[in-house]
């Protein structure tokens, strides 16, 4: 299962999440679904995080100014560029 979690997509993790939820708020599956459906839930959530933190670490590289460093906002906190899809 770790491997086949290593190979999904960002949006195919999230939709999954989403069948979760929805089979989960049913109430319709056993105490034991429940508690699969949670540990597969948990594992895509951790998984999307991960993808989501490397994705902001990327564009912030992007976002470097020409001496090398990060361009701080007024917080304090690296300026990021809204990233569009093509296409979308």
């Amino acid at each position: 299962m770790q491997n086949d979690l290593n190979q999904i997509s960002f949006e195919a993790a999230f939709a999954r999440l989403e069948e979760i939820l929805e089979k989960m708020n049913s109430g319709a599956i056993s105490l034991d679904d429940s508690l699969k459906l949670y540990e597969e839930a948990d594992k895509l959530i951790a998984l999307s995080n991960k993808r989501l933190n490397e994705a902001e670490r990327k564009i912030e590289t992007l976002v470097k100014n020409r001496n090398g460093e990060i361009s701080l906002g007024a917080d304090e906190k690296p300026l990021t560029q809204e990233f569009k899809l093509a296409g979308v």
